[in-house]
C-alpha cells in the first residue's frame, strides 16, 4: 500500500541502496545542520565567503570638561585660522536641553535653510559658555556643547536670542537647567 509520492522515492532508494540506512530527518534540523556546515566551510576555506570591505576604526568623539562646568565635544575640527577673544563671528546653532528636548535652531529643520547669527566674542554680549566654546574653533568647525546655568543666560540681554516671541519664552524659561549647543563656525568677520 502506497501513502504518498514520497513513500514511493523512499521505497525506491530503499530498493537501491539497501546497504544504506536513510535517516529522515525534521526539515528545520536539516536547515540548521547546512548553516553549521556552511559556516565551517567559510571558515576553513574563505575564499568561499563574500569579500569584507576594509573597515575604518569608528572615530572616539572626546569630551573635554572646562573648569566651570562647560563640556566640548568636537565634531569637526575645520579649517584656517582659530578664533580669538574679541572676534565678530558668523555661526549656525542648535539649542536643545539636556534630555534632548529642542528649543531653538537658526537652521530649519524641514527646508534645511539657515538664518545665520553674527555675535562678538565679548562676556557682556554673549553667554559666557558659548564664548568658550567657540574661542578656539576654526572656519567651517564645528562644536557640541553642554553648557550649565551658571555660564548660560544669566540675564536676558546675552546672545544669541531669538527675536520671535515664542522661542525667545521658549529659551529663558529654560535657562536654569544644562543646555546643549550643537555650534557650526561659518565665518569669522
Amino acid at each position: 500500500m502506497i501513502d504518498g509520492p514520497n513513500d514511493v522515492v523512499t521505497r525506491n532508494l530503499h530498493d537501491r541502496f539497501s546497504s544504506l540506512t536513510v535517516k529522515r530527518l525534521p526539515k528545520r534540523r536539516v536547515l540548521l545542520l547546512s548553516i553549521g556546515y556552511s559556516s565551517i566551510l567559510l571558515h576553513i576555506n574563505p575564499v568561499f565567503a563574500a569579500p569584507v570591505p576594509d573597515m575604518k576604526e569608528p572615530e572616539v568623539i572626546r569630551t573635554l570638561k572646562l573648569p566651570n562646568g562647560v563640556r566640548i565635544q568636537e565634531i569637526i575640527e575645520g579649517e584656517g585660522p582659530k578664533v580669538s577673544d574679541g572676534d565678530l563671528v558668523e555661526i549656525n546653532y542648535v539649542c536643545r536641553r539636556s534630555n534632548g528636548y529642542f528649543v531653538h535652531s537658526t537652521v530649519d529643520q524641514f527646508s534645511g535653510e539657515s538664518a545665520p547669527v553674527i555675535l562678538p566674542l565679548d562676556d557682556n554680549q554673549i553667554i559666557k559658555g558659548l564664548k568658550e566654546v567657540l574661542v578656539g574653533m576654526k572656519v567651517g568647525g564645528k562644536r557640541r556643547a553642554l553648557i550649565p546655568p551658571s555660564v548660560g543666560y544669566i540675564n536676558e540681554n546675552l546672545k544669541p536670542i531669538p527675536e520671535e516671541f515664542g522661542p525667545r519664552r521658549s529659551l529663558l524659561s529654560h535657562a536654569n537647567e544644562p543646555l546643549i549647543f550643537e555650534v557650526q563656525l561659518l565665518k569669522v568677520l
